[in-house]
């Protein structure tokens, strides 16, 4: 066998973070479970709910548990999750909120940041008979119209809400009048423009008025909308279990619905249950419910679009579907202007403020997150979740130059690496993709420092919280989950933060622990991804073990849609000195290129204190993907 590892002259610093950065979530992870939740997995301290809201509340504080275990996180964190979602599913089930352990019906900006923990669990451990089983369960509900979500004559889904009781009339069971006194949501103006007498939001201070827009907002709330694309996720899930054709042939069929009504004009956000584009808007193709107009516009519209053509992409090996993020980013980019987020009115400017710190005074590029009746408006800075997850799908020279447009748009003294955290455990693209493209050298260790500052600071609050559990926020423990995943998915993974509302958690390389069979790097191991792009991937590999051989196995990324085909590998010379296929420029010191064949099936050996570093050639969507399933697993 080819040797594919070679003794080190020095650990590396990013590969000693990397590990202390794996103890020290576990650790917090266990004073979050042991604070937070009881032996049989439920929060404690949740208050009643009041309406259809509140049930991605309670998953979303685990979102990234699965995630820290496919990584490399210990069997508890897979055990504890399993807990925790039975725990949080019953607790749920016992408030009405959910029928057969699924959501009875709301907007999928919301499902889908409740699937993230859901799916995660299924990828984590898909041999689990009682999550395949649900896994099945639950796209049915999507893709089998007697479910009552899925007009299979219009190809739409009927309303904004849906879920296990289908398609449900309006936005409430109650129709409140929607009025100034809201003042949480003043900054996201009206949800309707056009009505006659109502143009500012003081106008909402009117009861008439304000009763006037509630009816009116729930009568619109018909149809499908642009989020409902992020139901896909469910079906891709169950579609990654076995290759379901029924799944397959619906997301297909349901995304290209969406792109048939585009065309090559920019997406729009509602279609009525006629089938027709903008009939519930009077023929426009912006207002419809978490639309291009309210709240969120691009946010929202942008993320569950590219939701949809990625799932669309991966069962069908065609990215044709992304043009309908392409034409939202070019169409943004081409309305930006400049300003200072510390000057500008967008909606979200706060999370902006957070993470610019100072620089937040600075001028950058915004762009129009909303589109009204007055035109675009709401600028703001580009959020890179979309065209980093753009690129990186499709490593093309033309979504590169998107990504950078967007970047360049950064303050110029703007910290790409700055301790800040949100609930999404993203924000650190900009840093990272830096680093990638070789402008960036120290992102690694500076990003694992960060990350390791984060989780002591959710533990410092987890400590230091003396309230009541019965009074808890429900947005509490989403603000205090001390598990980090953006850095070590990035570094290990190669890969961005997933989707929030509703993506699934692709990464450009799988590991596997061969001596435990489960997925992840083993032990003591530690994986940096230095290099992404059309041809492959570059990925250093480090024991820094000074007592323990560790084995991994290395597979193509995307859920297996990619597959290795070869890899060139940094090895010591027998006799010490560099070969005669010549030099490789590595931190293991002077050494010779030896090549291997791949069928995407890579194993190396790393005794104590051994490093390599991998040139692997990728024969991207070439595989077929599927969810991975492991002897050794809890």
């Amino acid at each position: 066998m080819t040797p594919l590892s070679a003794p080190l002259r020095s650990i590396p610093a990013w590969a000693v973070l990397q590990r202390r950065l794996f103890d020290e979530v576990e650790q917090a992870r266990r004073v979050f479970r042991d604070r937070y939740t009881t032996p049989d997995g439920r929060l404690r301290g949740v208050a009643e709910f009041e309406d259809r809201d509140g049930v991605d509340d309670l998953y979303e504080p685990f979102f990234n548990w699965p995630a820290f275990y496919l990584l490399g996180g210990p069997d508890e964190a897979l055990a504890d999750s399993k807990r925790v979602w039975e725990g949080v599913t019953a607790q749920l089930t016992e408030a009405g909120m959910l029928t057969d352990e699924y959501d009875n019906g709301y907007d999928w900006f919301h499902q889908g940041e409740s699937l993230l923990f859901f799916a995660g669990i299924c990828a984590a451990d898909p041999a689990d008979a009682r999550y395949a089983t649900r896994a099945r369960r639950f796209a049915r509900l999507f893709i089998d119209p007697a479910q009552g979500n899925y007009d299979a004559e219009h190809n739409v889904l009927r309303a904004p809400h849906n879920g296990a009781l289908g398609a449900r009339p309006g936005l409430d069971d109650t129709v409140v009048p929607y009025s100034a006194d809201r003042a949480e949501m003043r900054p996201y103006g009206l949800p309707i423009h056009g009505l006659d007498g109502i143009r500012t939001w003081d106008d909402l201070a009117d009861p008439e008025k304000a009763l006037r827009m509630s009816e009116e907002m729930h009568r619109r709330a018909q149809g499908d909308i642009a989020v409902n694309l992020a139901a896909t996720s469910l079906a891709a899930n169950a579609w990654l279990y076995d290759g379901d054709d029924t799944a397959a042939a619906w997301i297909r069929r349901y995304v290209d619905g969406w792109r048939e009504r585009t065309g090559d004009s920019i997406m729009p956000d509602s279609v009525g249950p006629d089938g027709v584009a903008g009939s519930m808007q009077e023929g426009r193709w912006w207002g419809g419910h978490y639309g291009w107009t309210w709240p969120h516009g691009f946010h929202s519209v942008g993320m569950s679009a590219l939701i949809g053509a990625l799932n669309h992409a991966l069962i069908s090996r065609d990215d044709a579907a992304l043009d309908l993020v392409r034409t939202m980013l070019d169409t943004l980019l081409a309305e930006a202007r400049s300003g200072s987020v510390a000057e500008s009115s967008y909606s979200l400017r706060g999370g902006w403020t957070a993470r610019f710190g100072a620089a937040a005074q600075e001028q950058g590029m915004l762009v129009p997150y909303r589109h009204g009746a007055d035109g675009w408006f709401d600028f703001g800075p580009l959020q890179l979740d979309v065209p980093v997850w753009l690129w990186w799908w499709t490593r093309s020279d033309a979504d590169r130059e998107r990504l950078e447009r967007a970047i360049a748009g950064i303050p110029a003294s703007a910290d790409r690496i700055a301790p800040f955290r949100d609930k999404t455990e993203a924000g650190h693209e900009a840093g990272w993709f830096d680093f990638l493209s070789g402008r960036l050298p120290d992102y690694p260790e500076r990003a694992l420092e960060m990350a390791l500052g984060q989780v002591a600071r959710r533990t410092a609050m987890m400590l230091g919280d003396a309230q009541d559990p019965d009074a808890t926020h429900l947005h509490f423990w989403q603000r205090v989950n001390p598990v980090v995943t953006e850095v070590l998915t990035q570094l290990i993974g190669g890969a961005p933060q997933v989707l929030y509302n509703g993506g699934l958690g692709h990464t450009a390389l799988r590991y596997e622990d061969v001596d435990r069979a489960r997925p992840g790097l083993p032990d003591d191991v530690a994986a940096l991804v230095h290099r992404l792009d059309a041809d492959g991937v570059g990925v250093r590999l480090v024991n820094t073990s000074i007592v323990h051989t560790r084995t991994v196995r290395l597979r193509g990324g995307r859920f297996g849609l990619d597959r290795i085909v070869r890899a060139a590998a940094a090895v010591e010379d027998s006799s010490g000195h560099p070969g005669a296929s010549g030099t490789y420029a590595s931190p293991i010191g002077a050494v010779a290129l030896a090549t291997v064949d791949c069928d995407d099936d890579l194993v190396v050996v790393l005794p104590p204190a051994h490093g390599t570093d991998l040139d692997l050639t990728i024969a991207r969507a070439t595989g077929s993907p599927r969810h991975l399933t492991f002897e050794g697993q809890p």
